[in-house]
């Protein structure tokens, strides 16, 4: 007869499942890992260069200083303080049968502007593990994914600090006012888990929402919110199938809109050696979600929607009748062909109306030409606003639609319809566009115009091989530049980036 067996606590059983459960997916993930690295070294050549690595792209091979740039123009007296934006810039010359855009080494690059002049360009690469045994030096402190902590998406400034931030399950990198890095973090250890590329700032509560998703957890995405002190106060689950990814949100005073759209995670991509493993999914529902921003996950109010994918969404309100309005750039699909970065093929800005008692969402074009990266005054978030400023996308049919922009910056007026122009000519190449404002509205002051600010970004010349920071005067685009910042290089263009 067999002994009399030991008592077993529940809290015991739940300790050796999970420890069980931690072994067996290791063991998979190993193995599916050892199989995507054989599949990876064994892809055909790509029928041409890889445009993410070549001409405008090429990355740039060094860091640099340059100290009072040479400016056309004259740069506003008022404007004080750092022109940011980052993206990826890969170190160690990487394939390019295999390379992503999306998951190049982050770099950041900025521009001090002080008394109307400009007083240096730096560029500095986000040190993650491998950036730093590269270039040779320690690894940098702090918390990390082991498996994700390459930020190269955003940079933001909260409570005085200024991160490098990504999505899919890596945690931000401060950085200093020089752009070099002081620490991974996950927000002093507040985080809990992933953070986003995108979290949007309510002026009126100095909190910044996001929705975050891992890329190894496939049921569930958070709405997690940062407080003034760079401190997490809030990370609420929301179910959600098939791992989608949520590269950006949006929020009124009320929600945060959740936008679960059919690019999903794909087990087969990983497999086949890609290293970004989402796809476009047409089984997946397409829907938006209204998360109360103080209740549970699963209050989260459902619309359904017919297939499309948003990377980006501008301005939303709630209405006097509890209708949600959103305005977006809507893909019409996303990651359906090319696996070495976006390849829509159309998108324009569409006006999404989530109408209370409704499940379905209600989509109007307000301007069908192919665009991205909506920027506006952010001042006027949660409220109704009247313009949106997005960079122009070629109309041609390509793969890889966003490996190229255009040259023309759209002001889209909503409340007339129509659509301003600035057209920096040929072979000039835009980035995102950010606005600053003269004055802080705070959403209080009706008499401050909207557009009472600057619009600023990078502009390349592709013949030249150089780039300038290019300031507007935003309430006539078409204008000629107030000034323009030369910086004696292509700055390969990337990402994200915010006037702080």
């Amino acid at each position: 007869m067999l002994g009399k067996l030991p008592y077993v606590s529940f809290r015991e059983l739940m300790i050796m499942r999970n420890l069980i459960e931690s072994k067996i997916r290791s063991a998979v993930t190993g193995g599916v890992e050892l199989l995507a690295a054989w599949n990876r070294k064994r892809m055909p050549a790509l029928p041409r260069e890889n445009p993410y690595l070549s001409g405008i792209h090429r990355p740039m091979n060094e860091e640099k200083t340059l100290l009072e740039l040479d400016v056309n123009g004259q740069i506003p007296e008022s404007l004080n303080g750092q022109y940011l934006r980052i993206g990826p810039n890969p170190l160690n010359h990487p394939d390019p049968n295999s390379y992503h855009w999306f998951l190049g080494d982050g770099m950041a690059h900025g521009v001090r502007i002080e008394g109307g002049k400009a007083l240096w360009y730096r560029n500095r690469w986000i040190r993650s593990n491998a950036v730093s045994k590269a270039l040779g030096e320690p690894t940098s402190p702090g918390s990390r994914n082991p498996r994700a902590d390459n930020a190269n998406t955003n940079i933001i400034r909260v409570d005085g600090r200024t991160f490098a931030v990504v999505e899919a399950g890596g945690f931000p990198v401060e950085v200093d006012s020089n752009l070099e890095t002081i620490q991974h973090t996950s927000f002093d250890n507040t985080l809990g888990g992933s953070f986003s590329a995108h979290p949007h700032l309510d002026p009126e509560t100095g909190q910044m929402h996001a929705i975050c998703y891992d890329a190894m957890v496939k049921d569930t995405v958070w709405h997690v919110v940062l407080g003034a002190d760079a401190k997490v106060v809030r990370r609420e689950p929301i179910a959600v199938k098939d791992g989608p990814s949520i590269h950006d949100c949006a929020i009124t005073k009320t929600y945060v809109l959740v936008f679960d759209l059919p690019v999903t995670f794909s087990m087969r991509s990983v497999i086949a050696g890609h290293g970004f493993p989402y796809k476009w999914n047409p089984k997946h529902q397409a829907r938006v979600g209204l998360c109360p921003r103080s209740g549970r996950g699963d209050q989260t109010i459902w619309f359904d929607i017919d297939p499309c994918y948003v990377f980006h969404p501008a301005n939303a309100y709630e209405t006097n009748k509890g209708d949600v309005i959103v305005d977006v750039i809507a893909h019409e699909t996303m990651f359906a062909t090319s696996t070495i970065g976006p390849d829509s093929r159309r998108s324009r800005l569409e006006r999404w109306t989530l109408k209370a008692g409704a499940s379905q969402v209600e989509r109007r074009v307000l301007h069908d030409h192919n665009q991205e990266f909506p920027r506006y005054n952010e001042s006027y978030t949660c409220h109704s606003n009247r313009y949106i400023y997005s960079v122009s996308l070629p109309m041609e049919t390509t793969t890889e639609m966003l490996s190229m922009s255009g040259s023309v910056l759209f002001k889209n007026d909503l409340q007339t319809g129509e659509v301003s122009e600035h057209d920096f000519g040929v072979n000039r190449h835009l980035g995102e566009f950010v606005f600053v404002s003269k004055t802080d509205r705070s959403g209080k002051n009706d008499k401050v115009l909207e557009d009472d600010g600057w619009l600023m970004g990078f502009v390349i010349d592709s013949v030249a091989e150089v780039t300038d920071l290019v300031i507007l005067g935003a309430q006539d685009i078409s204008a000629a530049p107030l000034a323009a910042i030369r910086i004696p290089h292509t700055v390969p263009p990337g990402f994200h980036g915010n006037w702080v």
